[in-house]
This record gives structure tokens, sequence and C-alpha cells, in this order.
């Protein structure tokens, strides 16, 4: 399953398909950040998933500064991966996030070395992920890119050395 992954960066055409997934298969707030609206996926809450990310189609050279892409598996989306310029133009931050049906199969290591891909094409030298002591599957998978894991407190902060 994981050979059939790429990513394709997010726009019109796989936005709908992303906010299906997510509604389908994660919580709100594993997506995308807080926002002032009824619990779970109510209509306001979509039309912000929707908006934070058209934010982003403008990738790097935009205000945000986050390529934002989707996961894909064959021509289904399956989650989203982002990489955003933290300040330094060769340091990158990443998050990403997969649809329950996704977990589990390799999906996310190859996400990341896709993405650690585009990263090196971007020019960065430096990728930072944050995650919680409790996310066993984030940890994996950062492990297994070469990440450096600094534990302070709850938190759990990666850093992974390209070139």
């Amino acid at each position: 399953m994981s050979s059939n992954v790429r990513l394709t960066p997010i726009d019109e055409r796989t936005l709908e398909p992303l906010l299906s997934v997510a509604a389908a298969e994660a919580e709100p707030d594993d997506v995308m950040p807080p926002v002032d609206a009824p619990a779970g996926w109510s209509h306001a809450r979509r039309e912000a998933f929707r908006e934070f990310h058209r934010a982003r189609f403008d990738g790097l050279t935009g205000a945000t500064r986050t390529a934002m892409f989707a996961i894909m598996v064959g021509d289904d989306v399956v989650g989203m991966i982002r990489m955003t310029c933290d300040g330094q133009p060769t340091t990158m931050e990443t998050g990403m996030w997969l649809g329950k049906s996704a977990r589990g199969q390799g999906i996310a290591a190859t996400a990341l070395r896709l993405l650690l891909a585009e990263a090196v094409g971007a020019g960065a030298r430096l990728v930072t992920a944050e995650t919680t002591v409790d996310n066993t599957p984030a940890l994996s998978v950062l492990r297994r890119a070469g990440a450096e894991l600094k534990r302070d407190g709850d938190v759990v902060r990666a850093q992974i050395r390209l070139g």
C-alpha cells in the first residue's frame, strides 16, 4: 500500500475529498486549528476547514509560507501533510494527519519521506515537528525518519537534519 503513496498540492480539486475524509475519519481538533463553532463537523466548522486550506494554496511563497499536500493512495485522498517555513529559510516545520482507515499501513512514513524530499527541493536543511508523548504512531514515524527527539513535559519536539 505505501508504494502507491504520493503527495499532491491541496487545491480546489483535492479540498472537498480532503474535507470528506476529515469529517468521516477524524475529529476536527485533530485536523485543523480550533474555531468558535458548534461541536463536531458543523457547517461552520466545514467552512472554516475550507478557508484554512484555501489560505495556504499559494504555498511557501504565500502569506502563510505553508505548502500543504493531500496524501494520496492511488486516486484516493487519505490525509494531509504540510511544511511551513518557520522564519529561517533552511528550516521547515511539518505536521500531518491521516484518516483512521489509512493508519497503521506505513502511509505516514512514506508521506513524511516524500515531504522531506520536497523540503530538500525547497532548500531546507532541517525539518522540525512537534507531537505529544502519548502519540506513539507519530513518534514511531519520526524515529524511522531519523529524527532527534527531545521531550519537554508532555510535548516531544523532533528535528530531522537533511542532506
